[in-house]
């Protein structure tokens, strides 16, 4: 099923605080793969705040036409890191 910008900015909004699997097209065939929280939205993007044992730095932020297009997918995972719910 085809979602809008809307549509995914409001259900992002209510995943805010929550932990999450973040894939990105890293350009050139290279696949970035990176884990952390949903800490804020914004009007056009969103910050992910990223465990620091695995990343060099604190935070990314991606835009709702990424997720839209397909070049950054999200899985939101529960406690015992199952992937419980994926945005398209």
């Amino acid at each position: 099923m085809v979602k809008t910008i809307t549509e995914i900015k409001r259900g992002l909004e209510g995943q805010i605080g929550q932990r999450l699997k973040l894939t990105a097209n890293g350009g050139r065939r290279k696949t970035v793969i990176r884990s952390g929280v949903l800490s804020e939205t914004y009007p056009s993007v969103f910050v992910v705040e990223l465990d620091q044992d695995e990343n060099a730095f604190e935070r990314v932020s991606y835009s709702y036409a990424d997720v839209l297009t397909e070049a950054v997918e999200i899985s939101f995972v529960d406690e015992s890191n199952q992937a419980v719910a994926v945005e398209r």
